[in-house]
């Protein structure tokens, strides 16, 4: 039986009158990618808070990697990392520099060594001494998902990943995000483009009006599709038809 790296019990927040989350409850499989969906407003960024300790949930509980995040916050934190929408890097430093910092900062013996070796897995060792002001979009991508692997986390939050990057930039970040949990990382993915999670999840969670009204594979949620009307050649739903179509029941209820 696979091992959980993440359970979500419950989980209840407000801002203010608004309520955000209301009740919503998931599970991670290590080693998988695990994406949630959720359209502008959903409150996906705010779970994502919520599991990397940057905010408190008002009910209900969640631990990752077998920490509870309430009680036990800095023992999460040292065993994940969190890449938000843009690329958190310096642009003053080289690509080489902005990685031994972060070495340096998680206290890691030859900080210059690890930045050398990642610098190499995600290929950027032509441009490891230029200022990353004169990177691509791309190329800051992928060089914000090796700062956020120094010290070998094992779960990695990506928030919104792709987004504003051009459509071969989305597939060097697709590409590694697979060898990520090829390696046994476990990748939770929020995305705002259906095909991305598509492509990538192992399992997908829909998150509307602030809780979950679908999870599962993408075989599982194909099956709420309504059937199609077979003519000459039946046509596979696509996951944003799946999507639309699960969230529009909602709104009729």
């Amino acid at each position: 039986m696979p091992n959980t790296a993440i359970q979500v019990t419950d989980i209840k927040k407000s801002y203010k009158n608004l309520n955000v989350l209301k009740g919503v409850n998931f599970t991670v499989e290590q080693g998988s990618i695990f994406a949630l969906l959720g359209s502008n407003g959903a409150g996906k960024t705010t779970i994502i808070k919520i599991l990397t300790t940057l905010l408190k949930q008002d009910g209900g509980a969640a631990s990752v990697n077998g920490f509870d995040v309430a009680s036990k916050p800095d023992n999460v934190r040292q065993s994940i990392s969190l890449t938000g929408q843009f690329a958190a890097v310096d642009e003053i430093l080289t690509g080489r520099e902005n990685l031994i910092m972060i070495a340096r900062l998680r206290h890691l013996k030859d900080a210059r060594q690890v930045a050398d070796d990642l610098l190499t897995r995600f290929g950027l060792t032509a441009a490891a001494n230029r200022k990353v002001s004169t990177y691509s979009g791309g190329m800051r991508r992928r060089l914000d998902l090796a700062m956020s692997l120094v010290g070998t986390p094992k779960i990695i939050f990506l928030d919104e990943p792709t987004t504003g990057l051009d459509p071969e930039a989305r597939l060097e970040v697709w590409k590694i995000v697979k060898e990520l949990a090829d390696s046994g990382i476990t990748v939770f993915l929020t995305t705002q483009y259906l095909e991305e999670a598509e492509q990538l999840a192992d399992h997908i969670a829909i998150l509307h009006e602030g809780r979950i009204i679908a999870s599962g594979t993408l075989a599982d949620l194909k099956k709420l599709f309504p059937p199609a009307e077979v003519e000459y050649v039946e046509k596979q739903p696509t996951l944003e038809e799946i999507f639309l179509a699960i969230v529009g029941k909602e709104k009729e209820k």
